[in-house]
């Protein structure tokens, strides 16, 4: 494949699945901006990898697993445990006003724990199976099956007091 029809298979792909990658983004990580920059390392990623992944036919999920790695790489950092100022004398900065893109089902899908949301992201918004799952997250499946009931409970419960 040469560098021409590489670069514009990559763009192909891009435009097809970026507004969708972003989505997934922001379920994970719930905050916009953050969404952007992992799907922009995501991306960046796959172009480097693109003729091995292209090739094989697996984009998506490749993309899939550096947005949720990059993410988990993200809470590791060490600047993300620290406090800033004085926690008697500085006061909480307001929350953001919610995104108009922000639904009720949103808003629910971030009051989960974090692992919770991710299960419920990758099971039933993305269609993943257990295994896959379980795979791209690290974990064994059983544990895929109990967040996912938990997550889905909250969920269901969050949503039901919403109407």
């Amino acid at each position: 494949m040469n560098r021409e029809s590489r670069d514009l298979a990559f763009s192909e792909f891009v435009g097809a699945r970026r507004t969708h990658l972003r989505r997934v983004a922001y379920a994970i990580c719930g905050d916009w901006h953050r969404a952007d920059d992992l799907v922009q390392t995501a991306l960046v990623k796959l172009y480097v990898a693109w003729p091995r992944i292209h090739r094989d036919g697996h984009e998506e999920a490749y993309v899939r697993t550096i947005i949720v790695r990059a993410n988990i790489d993200e809470h590791r950092r060490p600047w993300r445990r620290e406090q800033l100022g004085l926690p008697d004398r500085d006061q909480q900065a307001p929350d953001p006003l919610p995104v108009e893109e922000r639904s009720a089902l949103f808003e629910a899908l971030q009051a989960l724990p974090t692992m919770q949301r991710k299960v419920v992201v990758l099971r039933h918004w993305l269609g993943l199976s257990v295994a896959e799952t379980a795979q791209e997250l690290r974990i064994s499946q059983g544990t895929v099956k109990s967040h996912s009931s938990r997550g889905l409970e909250k969920l269901h419960d969050a949503l039901s007091l919403a109407e």
